[in-house]
């Protein structure tokens, strides 16, 4: 399957307690869906995947379904330091009846070549659904090499795609060269917002993108303006995706900066999150107020 498109890597709701907020997920959801994203990542980066247990990851995942299953991609997060465990909770959604699972290298041990490879196989063999591998150095470690991606792509035929988040179009132009050569069905997604578009041009498939949580329908404007042949435009609306993304550069991590976001523009979604982190103070709120204030954005876009 070609996952093309906008995928979301949903942010986790929590209430004042720190327990789940599952009625906020539930509109985040339908927000998605209104706003035209094509799928789900829960249990994601932006998502605090790291703060999670298994079973709220379960939990998040029942209600996802619930909410919007069959109409968008549900495609979780299963991202751990043992393999295994990795597997474990990929079986578990893929009886719960996802579309695939999102997986990172392990980020404790930085394990590299034939280790880094075994990590990946072991998954792709066990599990009989579509596999998304996460590219993310700055909280890895690890840079996941493109021969490796092709390698896997050739051996695999559930290794469906990779979600980059590295910001550098080289790296992505060279992985879409290289896979897309033996696996036309190989999707390359960008994890960088202000990427969106230049992934499109060198010739990927759109992007897993965290400020898709706030603005679903200007990414999915950007998307559907590139595909429809609109290049004037789709260069003035990812104009403003680019300085959308600014919040990241006043904001202390990504959870943070989008939670902060939808906080201001008063929707259900609060911006508290698991220690360590720890919610902007009021200087850091009022920067991203006004950049959302800048660029005309209110709830409901």
């Amino acid at each position: 399957m070609l996952f093309r498109g906008i995928i979301t890597p949903l942010v986790t709701p929590f209430r004042e307690d720190l327990s789940l907020d599952l009625e906020a997920l539930r509109w985040l959801a339908r927000h998605q869906l209104e706003g035209g994203a094509h799928g789900l990542f829960p249990n994601s980066t932006t998502g605090e995947f790291v703060h999670l247990s298994r079973e709220e990851v379960v939990r998040l995942v029942e209600v996802i379904l619930d909410e919007v299953g069959g109409r968008l991609w549900v495609l979780p997060g299963i991202s751990d330091n043992s393999t295994d465990r990795a597997i474990e909770l990929g079986l578990i959604l893929k009886d719960m009846g996802v579309d695939g699972v999102v997986v990172t290298p392990p980020f404790f041990f930085k394990v590299s070549g034939e280790r880094l490879r075994f990590h990946f196989a072991r998954i792709a063999e066990r599990l009989d659904l579509p596999v998304i591998i996460y590219n993310i150095p700055s909280t890895t470690g690890i840079n996941i090499p493109v021969d490796l991606y092709r390698e896997l792509a050739g051996e695999f035929s559930n290794v469906a795609g990779a979600k980059v988040t590295l910001d550098s179009l080289s790296y992505l132009k060279s992985l879409i060269n290289s896979v897309k050569s033996i696996r036309k069905d190989f999707s390359v997604l960008t994890g960088m917002d202000h990427l969106l578009l230049f992934t499109l041009m060198i010739g990927g498939d759109g992007g897993v993108t965290a400020l898709a949580n706030v603005t679903p329908r200007l990414h999915r404007e950007v998307y559907d303006l590139w595909v429809e042949g609109k290049l004037r435009e789709a260069i003035e609306e990812n104009g403003r995706l680019i300085r959308l993304s600014d919040i990241y550069d006043v904001a202390t991590s990504y959870p943070t900066a989008i939670k902060t976001a939808l906080h201001v523009l008063g929707t259900p979604v609060k911006p508290y999150v698991r220690p360590p982190l720890t919610q902007e103070p009021r200087e850091v709120v009022e920067r991203i107020s006004g950049i959302l204030r800048e660029l005309g954005i209110m709830r409901g876009q």
